[in-house]
């Protein structure tokens, strides 16, 4: 279940109150880059939008690390909100394991291990993956290109996997071979 394209920017906008950041923008055009890509390839548009809006929806609790990851598929789970708390909990591993998280494990062990245990038991599908690319393209107040989005995270975090990175240009060519469109084409306005 999803709340609607209103509700969903009502919470974003309740968030941002109680940890007011950049965050809330890179969700906008997290969200933005997910409609148009899904769009172009036939997935249902809407439904990304949502997902892409509400995917770092943890950060309404604080600055957190792996503890925003934990606390928006925590937060949506109780709401109701299945498939927006899936997309909490799948976006930033690509890979689909905490080995690669860049950032740190800001949480306790056994939600360290919920969190193994939850990743483990969910085959990503493509609003999964539209959502992780379109995280990789979305910066706070302009779609980047996704290298240069990454090389940001290197600078902000002091590394960044390789095969994160290479997963991340995977995304991106899968998206382009679906939609048969430059993503940069089909995000910038």
């Amino acid at each position: 279940m999803l709340p609607t394209r209103t509700e969903a920017e009502t919470l974003l906008k309740e968030a941002e109150k109680c940890n007011p950041g950049p965050w809330g923008n890179h969700s906008r055009i997290t969200a933005h880059c997910a409609e148009r890509i899904a769009q172009a390839c036939g997935l249902d548009a809407e439904k990304a939008y949502i997902l892409g809006l509400l995917h770092d929806i943890g950060r309404k609790f604080g600055i957190k690390h792996l503890g925003h990851v934990y606390d928006g598929w925590q937060y949506m789970r109780r709401m109701g909100y299945d498939e927006a708390a899936r997309i909490c909990l799948t976006h930033s591993f690509c890979e689909g394991t905490l080995d690669c998280y860049i950032g740190n494990f800001d949480i306790t062990e056994s939600e360290t291990e919920e969190l193994k245990t939850a990743l483990s038991e969910t085959a990503f599908d493509d609003y999964d993956k539209l959502i992780q690319l379109c995280d990789s393209l979305a910066g706070a107040e302009s779609v980047l290109d996704i290298e240069e989005r990454m090389n940001d995270v290197k600078k902000r975090y002091g590394s960044y996997p390789q095969t994160k990175w290479d997963t991340n240009i995977m995304l991106k060519e899968y998206f382009e071979k679906k939609s048969g469109e430059n993503i940069y084409r089909l995000v910038r306005p």
